[in-house]
């Protein structure tokens, strides 16, 4: 588990501290909403977030988000994409990628299979 000071943190010592292959967890809660730090490899499932929109920030590799039967978005370190609630995406990273997301903190995530999307 990342250690959280109550109202500082820095996200560059949160993720280098990771060891695992995947985590994805809540740094901070704003208001009615979350800050996560998600740092992986690999590919995750399609899904979707059907009552908040999603912002991803990668703070270190790259990532790339597929948008269910439309164009894939591909950003470098300090790039951002805001996916709109309700759009079926799966993320994908270029080697070890860590990224930020801001999201409502109990957004309902429904997960898709690859036929559906």
């Amino acid at each position: 588990m990342l250690t959280i000071l109550p109202s500082q943190s820095s996200i560059c010592a949160c993720q280098q501290a990771v060891s695992e292959p995947y985590r994805n967890e809540v740094m901070a809660d704003i208001n009615d909403a979350c800050l996560r730090l998600a740092v992986f490899e690999g590919t995750y499932r399609w899904y979707s977030h059907p009552d908040s929109d999603e912002l991803f920030l990668v703070v270190a590799g790259t990532l790339q988000i597929e948008l269910a039967g439309r164009e894939t978005l591909e950003l470098s370190e300090w790039q951002y994409a805001v996916v709109t609630a309700g759009t079926v995406h799966r993320i994908r990273t270029i080697g070890r990628t860590a990224n930020i997301t801001f999201e409502k903190r109990h957004a309902r995530t429904v997960f898709v299979d690859a036929a559906e999307s």
